[in-house]
């Protein structure tokens, strides 16, 4: 019984130390931070958040975006490979797909008919202005009956779905990458504007198996072309878009086989 009274007090008055211990604590506590938090541990700079993802603002097509020149600052920028993807931008689905177009010539840059001065003007002007476009349409797809893939950047609810049922289906890659034609279709433009033009670019390749870039010391490249079609106006032809979509695919198909042949050529000399 006695050792049970004694081990009772012991526990009070381990009890009653921890009490008084904590108590004082935060009574040294209180008095510390009575002038509110010290300046050396205060936030710096004002908190934000984050916006999250929504239809037409995803960040990694935005970003490919900004790789083709173009800066959807309205935040509404919608990716179509599909259907269902005109219904999530608010647009009409067109009831005749696959969607036959009989093209209207637009000319080449660099020809007598549009300098490449005046193109890179155009094309400049329509990329600035789609950035500054309420909601931006982006339908992908390849050249009907080949694997060429294309991409149109426009401001016109009307032409998108026109478009998307001109292209052939293409796979969805993620992230997204440009495509070997990009079209920058602007509506509601003062000026008519139409004309397509090609380039050779270097891209990046891998290098042979077992040897990395590390090894090599140097990034590989090969050359490629790519194509670019611009036509703005009050109302978009999808005549004149699908001539420069369709010249562009030949040509790009003829700088291949032109490249194909003078490796062959090159090879044949070592």
């Amino acid at each position: 019984m006695l050792s049970r009274v004694a081990a009772s007090c012991s526990e009070r008055v381990v009890r009653t130390t921890l009490v008084r211990s904590f108590s004082a604590v935060a009574a040294a506590s209180g008095a510390q931070w009575e002038g509110g938090i010290p300046d050396s541990i205060k936030r710096v700079g004002q908190t934000s958040a984050f916006p999250d993802e929504y239809p037409g603002m995803v960040y990694e097509f935005n970003w490919a975006l900004n790789r083709d020149g173009v800066t959807p600052l309205k935040r509404s920028a919608f990716r179509i490979n599909k259907p269902l993807d005109l219904k999530v931008a608010g647009l009409t689905v067109p009831k005749t797909m696959p969607l036959k177009v009989k093209a209207k010539a637009i000319p080449e840059a660099g020809t007598d008919a549009l300098s490449f001065e005046a193109f890179d003007q155009a094309c400049q002007e329509a990329r600035d202005l789609l950035s500054l476009s309420d909601s931006l349409y982006c339908p992908e797809g390849h050249v009907p009956g080949t694997t060429t893939g294309v991409r149109i950047i426009s401001n016109s609810s009307t032409v998108a779905p026109q478009v998307l049922a001109y292209l052939d289906r293409c796979p969805k890659k993620s992230p997204p990458q440009s495509m070997p034609i990009t079209c920058f279709v602007l509506e509601g433009h003062a000026t008519e504007f139409s004309g397509y033009s090609i380039e050779e670019i270097e891209v990046p390749v891998n290098p042979e198996e077992g040897v990395s870039v590390f090894d090599l010391g140097y990034q590989p490249k090969e050359a490629k072309s790519v194509a670019t079609v611009v036509v703005a106006g009050k109302a978009p032809e999808v005549a004149k878009i699908v001539a420069g979509i369709e010249a562009s695919q030949k040509a790009l198909a003829q700088d291949e086989i032109e490249r194909a042949k003078s490796a062959e050529d090159a090879s044949k000399t070592e």
